[in-house]
């Protein structure tokens, strides 16, 4: 079996998404997600111009060979653009090689270790009381575990609170960390008391803390249970774990900007972090996240793989299916939040029953896209929000 073709579909069913279909002599094709939020077109072209003509008339079997070819072969390696490009490709030969097979992609993962997955959603609100309003939503509809983020008084706009994507320039926010500080404990007091300690309370500081703050934050939590604070701090500080882990009793995960096993390496042999929250189309796809999760496993662990709207269902899925066969996995993030038109184009979803995921036993991913509407729906510009401090100075988003 050969490589044929390569098709890239770049598509805005409410958001923007890049589809990698790659077709084989045999008449089997799979479906790969390329999409990296505000730079889509970045790796549209990568996948065309560049990626596409080292594929052609290779075997679609040997998806290990064509993952370090592609990897390893350009010499400048790395970064979210190639990885994402990697990632698409990746994907969509394993769902070629489920379909030959007639298995699903977990069972060509090994099988299953579980049934099905926990998951987690995002609720938010301007203040406690809205936020806890919604809270009581999810439970109603079977969740287990919520991801909490709130409006910071005296800031305008807040990660987590509000759609800010845009078809033009960047929308601009302003935070400061000295009003977040005290908001977010006195939330989660508030949220202990009003839902109980049954419910699973997640937060995502995105990156936004230094090392010194984080700390401070992760003591403040402690008397709440969380079952994890995520992103406590920027990517690049992965020796400044050391500064709040030996202090704060609190689960960390962290990983959503690596985009190498490499990159992850460090704070996971240190066990300074408990979870791991790569995002399986930034860091070249499935089988380098298996990697990231073996090696995790030896550390004691877990999963929690990233899974935002800003990723197509194909990544979703993808998600699931490993989440199912490793025996560390943790929790899956999962978006309520995509648009109405992505089931124009997407054929299917992750299933969700009672707070957990499952996927069907079709062969592969087990999703089909409608390249018809997908051409309905033309590519946007799109950016994700900045932030600024109120002095004027770039603060991370």
């Amino acid at each position: 079996m050969k490589i044929t073709d390569i098709d890239i579909i770049v598509t805005c069913p409410g958001r923007n998404y890049v589809i990698v279909k790659i077709s084989t002599d045999a008449g089997i094709y799979g479906w790969g997600d390329a999409t990296l939020n505000g730079r889509e077109l970045a790796v549209a072209e990568t996948l065309e111009k560049h990626l596409k003509p080292l594929l052609l008339n290779k075997n679609p079997d040997n998806i290990e060979d064509i993952w370090q070819y592609i990897f390893r072969g350009t010499y400048w390696r790395g970064g979210p653009v190639l990885m994402t490009a990697l990632a698409g490709i990746d994907m969509a030969l394993w769902d070629i090689k489920g379909k030959v097979a007639g298995l699903p992609l977990y069972s060509l993962l090994g099988g299953k270790s579980r049934d099905k997955v926990l998951c987690y959603t995002h609720v938010y609100g301007k203040d406690f009381n809205s936020v806890k309003n919604e809270a009581e939503k999810h439970i109603k509809k079977g969740y287990k575990a919520i991801r909490i983020q709130v409006d910071i008084p005296g800031c305008e706009g807040t990660y987590g609170t509000n759609d800010s994507y845009s078809d033009k320039l960047p929308v601009q926010e302003i935070w400061e960390p000295s009003p977040y500080l005290q908001t977010i404990p006195e939330l989660f007091k508030y949220l202990r008391k009003e839902l109980g300690n049954e419910i699973e309370l997640l937060h995502d500081v995105h990156e936004r803390l230094t090392p010194v703050e984080a700390k401070i934050l992760a003591s403040q939590l402690e008397p709440y249970r969380l079952f994890f604070l995520e992103d406590p701090i920027r990517p690049e500080h992965k020796a400044s774990f050391n500064v709040f882990r030996q202090t704060a009793k609190i689960p960390i995960a962290m990983g959503e900007l690596y985009n190498t096993k490499w990159e992850a390496m460090q704070v996971m042999e240190k066990q300074l972090i408990d979870y791991i929250r790569c995002d399986l189309s930034h860091i070249g796809g499935i089988t380098e996240a298996k990697k990231i999760a073996n090696i995790a496993e030896i550390y004691n662990i877990k999963t929690a793989w990233h899974g935002p709207a800003d990723i197509s269902p194909i990544s979703h899925l993808a998600n699931v299916h490993l989440d199912l066969s490793i025996p560390n996995f943790g929790i899956q993030e999962q978006t309520e939040f995509f648009p109405p038109e992505v089931k124009d184009v997407f054929s299917n979803l992750p299933l969700f029953k009672d707070g957990y995921l499952t996927v069907s036993d079709k062969a592969g991913l087990g999703i089909e896209i409608d390249e018809e509407a997908a051409c309905q729906y033309p590519y946007k510009r799109g950016y994700l929000p900045t932030s600024r401090r109120k002095d004027g100075s770039v603060q991370d988003w």
